[in-house]
């Protein structure tokens, strides 16, 4: 049975997450952009983000809700501000195949993991606590 229908993207969708107050949710597809939802108006997203290279594969909210980061498959990282409805952003952007995003359950640190045949490697980024408006990961 299908509850609703989300129209936006244009391509195949690769990845999705929950924001923690499960009102919000995200959708990463091929079209290079990842889209933000809001359940209680489906008829067109909240914010629209756009990605540099490829496909949005891999999407995590942090667990007190101030950021999501999206991952590209290759060379970038992008976290959003979601306190400042997705209009700040920080990009990390390195060369290597990109396997995947998680955040520690304190949301300290984020690790991204890259893959490679000869120097697959985990990246971790440690969370900077500032008095600016958007805290860092680097």
């Amino acid at each position: 049975m299908t509850v609703s229908s989300l129209v936006g993207h244009r391509d195949y969708s690769f990845s999705s997450a929950w924001h923690p107050d499960g009102r919000v949710f995200a959708t990463g597809n091929q079209d290079k952009t990842c889209r933000v939802w809001d359940v209680r108006n489906l008829s067109s997203p909240i914010a629209v983000l756009v990605g540099n290279l490829g496909a949005t594969r891999s999407i995590r909210f942090s667990a007190d809700g101030q950021f999501m980061v999206v991952a590209e498959p290759a060379d970038f990282v992008h976290v959003y501000s979601t306190k400042a409805d997705y209009s700040e952003r920080q990009e990390i952007d390195f060369f290597g195949e990109i396997s995947g995003v998680a955040l520690s359950p304190d949301d300290e640190c984020m690790y991204i993991g890259i893959w490679d045949r000869t120097y697959a490697s985990l990246l971790q980024y440690n969370r900077r606590h500032c008095y600016a408006h958007l805290d860092s990961y680097f």
